[in-house]
């Protein structure tokens, strides 16, 4: 164990700041989405600026975490946790006291370049601070509680701080918690082992990082401007010949950024997949549900974070329970019941109208939330298990940006869907068309979990065998 002291409070307390920030990363994604309306107002972003609130944040974040993963396994990874989330405070400081676009902009960046680097240890950490398998294991189970809930609260705190205060504390409270945050880890953790082997990988992070990027941009345009726009259609073929170089160049090099062989397992390659398509899926419902609750039935902003707060309480429940369910029964069985109950989720949603109750709405958001408790933490160890711990980084650095890359993907595809079918001035007309494309991914993403996860990838023996710094 990698703790400072052996104690039961004090493993506590270090494990739940490196969490802390894992909760914050996940809010922040969603903190600003409730508040666009005032940011709009108050510092004058046009309709197509204003996008890139969300936009530079992810650009950032799925641009870099692949090279965020490997830093943490060649630097240290409570240093580069330390650094990334210092990074990470400072842009939300500066965009708390933003005074233009230009400026906010520039700070989401910044927050998204921090989330790339920080995000990645905090896999890699609260598997090295466990003493033993099962401590694992509930610490994964957390870690994947929190990731899916984080959205959903970064919803509520979002609207409640822009009802009661203003849009600017959706970012200034992340400084004193992220300064809580590396001060606890800084005193309570020791640093891991660095795996420098025969260098650092120049050219990969300079490949992983603008491909990564590219293809999140490239969905960006794709949402915006249509998937045959000349610029789209562009930014696509280039990020296939990244990513084509990427994957020559990191076969031959002595010590690759990126862990390709980690993707000779064929249960984990294809959980990585499912977990793109399904966050994807959870992108598109956040997107259209926030809107439908505002947009049609008038809900204020904090009374459309509310709303989701059945979502969290499920999810936060259930996740608890997965382990316990992948280690006796396999990791297909709660992927593939998982991705039924979230397509079932977006088939209700289609036929909603505007003159619909809260409970048209709450019902499928219950039914999707059983499903995604089961899909985050059964995929999340399916492509955690058994990875050495000179790799932990790399694979956590993976996960993080399929997850960065799906959410991109989902939003693009049901934005045009929904725009195929909209009228101007008008949300429901694209509505359902949006919900169908849902569903679609969750379908994908269901039949790539029985075609590539094997029943028994996991079981109780995996569990308990697992070398000690590996995840489960």
């Amino acid at each position: 164990m990698t703790l400072l002291t052996s104690r039961p409070r004090a493993a506590g307390l270090a494990l739940s700041a490196v969490l802390a920030l894992q909760l914050m990363l996940q809010i922040d994604a969603q903190v600003m989405t409730v508040a666009l309306p005032a940011v709009q107002a108050e510092l004058g972003f046009t309709a197509a600026t204003l996008s890139w609130v969300p936009n530079a944040y992810a650009l950032a974040f799925g641009g870099l975490i692949l090279l965020g993963g490997r830093l943490g396994d060649a630097l240290g990874r409570v240093r580069v946790f330390s650094i990334g989330t210092a990074v990470f405070v400072a842009g939300s400081l500066v965009g708390g006291f933003a005074i233009d676009p230009t400026m906010l902009v520039a700070a989401r960046i910044l927050q998204g370049v921090g989330a790339a680097v920080a995000a990645p240890s905090v896999l890699a950490l609260i598997a090295t601070m466990a003493e033993d398998a099962a401590a694992r294991a509930r610490g994964l189970a957390w870690f994947t509680s929190i990731s899916a809930i984080g959205s959903s609260v970064g919803l509520v705190l979002g609207g409640l701080l822009t009802d009661l205060f203003s849009w600017r504390w959706g970012l200034l409270i992340n400084v004193p918690v992220g300064i809580v945050v590396v001060l606890l880890v800084n005193r309570l953790v020791r640093e891991t082992d660095r795996h420098r082997a025969r260098g650092f990988d120049v050219p990969g992070a300079v490949l992983a990082s603008l491909a990564s990027a590219g293809i999140v941009w490239a969905f960006i345009s794709a949402g915006e401007n249509g998937w045959v726009n000349t610029g789209t259609i562009a930014f696509f073929v280039v990020s296939f010949a990244l990513v084509t170089a990427l994957v020559i160049v990191e076969r031959r090099a002595a010590n690759p950024l990126v862990a390709v062989h980690l993707l000779k397992d064929g249960p984990r390659a294809g959980a990585l997949v499912n977990m793109g398509l399904i966050v994807g899926a959870n992108g598109t419902m956040l997107f259209f549900i926030v809107q439908y609750l505002q947009r049609v039935l008038d809900f204020g902003p904090l009374l459309a974070g509310i709303a989701f707060l059945p979502l969290t309480a499920t999810v936060f429940i259930v996740t608890r329970w997965v382990p316990g369910l992948v280690a006796r029964f396999g990791a297909r069985i709660p992927l593939v019941i998982g991705g039924v109950l979230v397509t079932a989720g977006f088939l209700l949603w289609v036929p909603l109208t505007d003159d619909a109750s809260y409970i048209a709405v709450l019902v499928p958001l219950i039914i999707q939330a059983l499903g995604f408790a089961l899909i985050f933490t059964a995929g999340t160890l399916t492509v955690m298990n058994a990875v050495p711990e000179t790799d932990t980084g790399s694979a956590s650095g993976m996960l993080q940006m399929v997850q960065q890359v799906g959410g991109s993907i989902g939003i693009a595809v049901a934005v045009s869907v929904y725009a195929s079918g909209a009228v101007e001035g008008e949300f429901l007309p694209g509505f359902a068309g949006a919900m169908l494309a849902g569903a679609g991914l969750s379908i994908v993403a269901t039949i790539v979990a029985v075609s590539t996860v094997r029943r028994s990838t996991l079981s109780t023996t995996a569990l308990s065998s697992t070398p000690t710094g590996t995840h489960v």
